[in-house]
């Protein structure tokens, strides 16, 4: 999936891949894609309800192997 920015939080934990990505967010413009790289296995979750409660469509959650891989559009 082709994204327009990515940030590595990879050793953090929560709420800090969340706090990373909403900031990230603010930055981009409204329908671009951000592309978050967390090891934290409770972030799968996290950027569910994230979603959820932002309007920040959650585009895809993937694990490969220790990454959790989370991909949201901008609002």
């Amino acid at each position: 999936m082709q994204t327009d920015k990515e940030i590595d939080t990879r050793g953090l934990n929560c709420p800090l891949p969340i706090l990373k990505a909403k900031k990230a967010l603010t930055d981009m413009q409204s329908g671009q894609m951000l592309k978050v790289v967390s090891t934290d296995a409770g972030s799968v979750r996290d950027f569910q309800a994230f979603s959820k409660q932002t309007g920040n469509e959650l585009m895809e959650q993937t694990t490969e192997g220790a990454d959790f891989i989370h991909v949201l559009r901008r609002r």
